[in-house]
Parts: structure tokens; sequence; C-alpha cells
């Protein structure tokens, strides 16, 4: 009799500051066929879409939290930003909602290993949920580039979020691969070598 229990792919949290370029990374392992989970856009689709985590952040920071039923993202980024115990609230409501659609996703996949791409994974223990931690660097200079070109904000607000971020020099001690992203070329080498060696430790 055919067993119907399979193995579950290994979870390898993939983590960096902000603008060092992790979603270029993962789209790389996406081309050598590695899924991957995105977890702060589904973050986003659930804050958009699942009722009853929109009523509970409704009750957090009150009605301006949605306009005309999506997220009023200016207004909550202004919030929460800027203040650790609002970001905190926030985080209680928005993870665990994450962590059951990642889990439902997780249950669908059959390749050796996945992708979840998470932006503070460290900050929030994430990396216990791991089987290892690949963490993207880049140069402060180039993520300040990168972000403000991307979202056009200024270079006050992106430091008050590098500010709620862990630093690479710290992150760097609890990684389990770091892939480099200051010139794209060198990075991409850096993903081969890093794939090859996570097929082979299965």
């Amino acid at each position: 009799i055919m067993s119907s229990s399979k193995i579950s792919p290994k979870v390898i949290g993939l983590t960096g500051g902000i603008g060092s370029g992790k979603t270029t990374i993962a789209r790389e392992f996406a081309a050598l066929g590695v899924p991957v989970y995105h977890s702060d856009d589904r973050a986003k689709y659930l804050m958009n879409s699942n009722e009853e985590l929109k009523q509970q952040l409704m009750a957090l920071l009150g009605p301006e939290t949605y306009r005309e039923g999506l997220l009023n993202t200016g207004f909550v980024a202004k919030h929460i930003f800027a203040d650790p115990a609002a970001l905190k609230s926030w985080n209680k409501l928005v993870h665990p909602a994450v962590a059951l659609d990642f889990a439902q996703w997780l249950s669908d996949q059959d390749s050796p290993y996945v992708l979840k791409e998470v932006a503070i994974l460290f900050e929030t223990g994430g990396e216990t949920q791991c089987d290892a931690v690949v963490l993207v660097t880049a140069l402060k200079g180039q993520r300040l580039a990168r972000v403000m070109a991307r979202d056009g904000t200024t270079k006050p607000q992106i430091d008050q979020r590098m500010d709620l971020q862990w630093s690479d020099d710290v992150k760097k001690e609890k990684a389990d691969f770091v892939i480099e992203n200051n010139d794209l070329a060198l990075a991409l080498k850096q993903v081969t070598n890093v794939h090859k060696a996570l097929m082979e430790a299965r």
C-alpha cells in the first residue's frame, strides 16, 4: 500500500534589510525552480481581503485604517512606524494570519525546499520556524538609493524604517548563508552556490 504521507519541504528563510534587493534575489531562486512565499505581499493581500483581520486592525487604529475597503497605507505607516507599541500590536494581529496562510501554501508544495521571504525575520524570532536562513546584504548607500527610487520616500523616512530593523552585522551572526547584493552578477553566482548547497544538504 502506497503511503500518502509526503515529505514536507525544508523551509529556508530569506531576509535582508530594506533596499537590500531580496526580492531580486528571490526571483533568481524562483528561476531555479524554488517556490517562493513572499510574506509581505501575502500580508498586504490578507489585510485587504480577510474580513476578520480587517475588523481587528480597524479596532486597533480606527476607521481611517481603511479607505473604500482598502488599506490606507499612508495613514497606517504614519501611525505604526513612529510608535513601537502600535507596531507591536499591529504585528500581533497580522503575523498569525500570515503564519496560517503560509502553512496552507506549504502543504501544497513538493520541492526539496521552499523560500519564505520575510523582511523582519530575526526581529520577530521567525528564524526558529526555518531550517536555515539566507541573508541578503548591500551597502547602505545602495540600499537608500534603491528605496528612494522605488518608493519615492525621503531619506529620513527610510532611516526611520532602517532603525526598526537589526543591523546586518547582528543578522550575519545568525544567518546560515549571506548573499552580498552590491553587484548583481556576483550576487547571482552566490545564489547558484547557495542553491547547490541546499539541494545537497537534503
